[in-house]
């Protein structure tokens, strides 16, 4: 992974610290873009980050059908169609029947598919660690619990 330099990162603190939530947000999310695609250029990896979403949600939940699938990463059906075409060329999935609708599909890891998460899952616990460095563990669960909340927050519309 790529490492920061001391004094841009200082210069880049001050700027950061007086941005409103949803610009530091979009800023930690970016910067977990990029470590996470360093990492998998690293390995050696021809992969971007939602097809790195995509496989994490398969290995974690499972099976899913490709609308349940674009809403748990946040892909419309058309950019969703094109990334499991690409996972699915590479031999990372497949689409197989479903059981009990035989209309629907259901998107699966293959063998190769479990093995790049195996090898993805330590490259994400790393790219976690390293950004929450600065935090100790009492901070890391009150930055969980805040977050938590603030989702919850934007999620209730009542």
């Amino acid at each position: 992974m790529e490492k920061k330099n001391p004094a841009a990162f200082a210069a880049s603190n001050e700027k950061v610290s007086n941005e409103n939530l949803g610009v530091l947000l979009g800023l930690v999310r970016g910067e977990l873009v990029r470590d996470i695609e360093a990492e998998m250029a690293e390995l050696g990896m021809d992969l971007r980050f939602n097809q790195f979403l995509i496989i994490k949600r398969l290995a974690l939940i499972g099976p899913m059908s490709a609308t349940e699938l674009a809403r748990a990463v946040e892909l419309d059906g058309g950019a969703m169609t094109r990334q499991l075409d690409q996972l699915e060329k590479k031999g990372y999935l497949r689409r197989c029947p479903h059981e009990q609708d035989r209309r629907a599909l259901r998107i699966e890891l293959t063998e190769a598919g479990t093995a790049v998460w195996n090898q993805l899952s330590d490259c994400n616990d790393r790219v976690l660690a390293a950004a929450q460095r600065s935090l100790n563990d009492v901070e890391k669960n009150q930055l969980h619990e805040y977050l938590a909340r603030v989702l919850r927050a934007l999620r209730d519309k009542t």
